[in-house]
């Protein structure tokens, strides 16, 4: 189970992983939080559907739930939307204060509780999600990783979340990775040594100056042969994803040689794994789990 805040997280944080466990016969589950309401056309050559509007909270819903279901349709896995309402990202000093009955400002409980009940009927033995800080602070991502971290806890415990189903343990929680720069800058460095400009030199230079902390990576996950599944994927949403932009500003051929891995955290596994050297990593989210339990 990939637990993400908006339509289009799933396509640009462990796209290739799923479509990689999907085809190997694995049951993926995207949840997505809230339906991307509040996100602005990022895709200067959008067309808006015909038969839709991108004007209203209620059109840009519809809108993301067609990319939402082709997305799903090209990584070959199932979705599923928590229902909550985009809450958009505050801008300015200082911040105004977020719109009301929006995702971020659901008490845990209540925002935890759909998510505990998809994990009690789905029954996912690993759940992705974002790290504490959200990978980036936006409202929403934040919220995420709380709905996440408490559904992990919780869902196993038949004293809380009454009503919500049967209690189900799952086994492993990953952060996605998507980001880090050591993934950055080695393909900075390739671009750069292939004589092409890369998009990512100011990037580099800006954490680097910045002094921007990196979490551990765990976990590297081999997506290469489903790269095209992630592309496409990314495509199908439309209002956000520019062809011509910064997620395929990188040669794949490139990609491949350079860096061909999905990355994760493990931030906690119920079960036995064994002790790795410092520069090892795993290659299967489901590591110790296929040992425990039968295909």
């Amino acid at each position: 189970m990939a637990v993400h805040a908006h339509p289009d997280d799933e396509s640009s944080k462990g796209a290739a992983t799923m479509a990689r466990y999907a085809a190997e016969g694995v049951e993926v589950l995207v949840v997505t939080c809230t339906g991307g309401e509040r996100g602005d056309i990022l895709n200067p050559s959008f067309e808006v559907p015909e038969g839709h509007e991108f004007e209203s909270i209620e059109g840009r819903r519809a809108v993301r739930q067609l990319e939402m279901a082709q997305a799903a349709e090209a990584m070959g896995v199932r979705q599923q939307w928590l229902g909550f309402v985009d809450s958009g990202l505050p801008e300015g000093d200082p911040l105004p204060p977020l719109p009301e009955g929006c995702f971020a400002l659901v008490p845990l409980e209540e925002a935890a509780a759909p998510l505990v009940q998809a994990v009690r009927e789905f029954r996912p033995h690993v759940i992705t999600t974002y790290d504490p800080s959200g990978g980036y602070p936006h409202p929403d991502h934040i919220k995420c990783h709380e709905v996440s971290f408490e559904a992990f806890h919780a869902a196993g415990d038949p004293e809380r979340y009454p009503g919500t189903g049967e209690p189900w343990e799952p086994l492993k929680l990953y952060y996605n990775h998507g980001f880090s720069m050591k993934r950055i800058r080695a393909v900075h460095e390739a671009i750069e040594g292939a004589g092409l400009e890369s998009p990512f030199g100011d990037w580099v230079e800006s954490r680097d100056a910045h002094e921007v902390p990196e979490r551990q990576v765990t976990t590297l996950v081999p997506v290469a042969d489903y790269f095209t599944n992630r592309d496409a994927a990314l495509t199908a949403h439309a209002s956000q994803i520019d062809p011509k932009g910064f997620f395929f500003a990188v040669p794949r051929d490139l990609e491949v040689d350079v860096w061909p891995w999905d990355e994760y955290e493990l931030a906690e596994s119920r079960v036995p794994l064994p002790e790795r050297a410092r520069g090892e990593y795993e290659s299967d989210l489901f590591e110790g789990i296929r040992a425990e339990v039968p295909a």
